[in-house]
C-alpha cells in the first residue's frame, strides 16, 4: 500500500506540475502569432498529455494486476484494458468527426488536436477520480 500511495501522490503531483508549465491549450492561445506555431504549440500539448495519459493507464494497470495477485480474480484487469482500447477507438473518432466538419479550413487540424487534448484530460481525470 506504501508504494501505491507513492505512486498516486506521483501523479497527482506530475499533473500539477504539467499544469505550471504552461503546456495548456489557452497557453497555446495566448502565444499564438500565426496557425502553424498554434498547431505546433498544440502538438507540444498533444504530447505531453499523450505521456500523462499513459502514466494514469499505466498505474491503473498496476493495481488492477495488484488485485488480480491477490483474489485470482482477472475480469477488472481485461475490462480496463478493453475500455482503454475503446476510449482510444472513441478518442479519435469523436475527434476526426470535428476535424471532417471544418476540413479543409486551416483550423481544422487545431480543432482536432484540441478535441484530442480535451478528452485525453477527461480520461487523466477519470482515472485520477478512480485511484483515490
Amino acid at each position: 500500500m506504501i508504494i501505491l500511495s507513492i505512486i498516486v501522490i506521483g501523479l497527482q503531483t506530475s499533473t500539477f506540475a504539467h499544469a505550471k508549465q504552461g503546456g495548456t491549450i489557452e497557453s497555446c492561445e495566448k502565444k499564438q502569432n500565426n496557425n502553424i506555431e498554434y498547431s505546433q504549440c498544440l502538438d507540444s500539448v498533444k504530447e505531453s498529455i499523450d505521456r500523462e495519459l499513459q502514466t494514469w493507464v499505466n498505474n491503473q494497470t498496476f493495481l488492477l494486476e495488484e488485485f488480480t495477485i491477490r483474489t485470482g480474480r482477472s475480469s477488472a484487469l481485461i475490462m480496463f484494458k478493453r475500455s482503454q482500447k475503446n476510449f482510444i477507438t472513441f478518442r479519435e473518432n469523436n475527434c476526426r468527426w470535428q476535424y471532417l466538419a471544418e476540413a479543409p479550413s486551416v483550423t481544422a487540424a487545431s480543432t482536432y488536436k484540441k478535441c484530442y487534448i480535451f478528452t485525453s484530460k477527461n480520461r487523466i481525470n477519470e482515472l485520477n477520480l478512480i485511484s483515490k
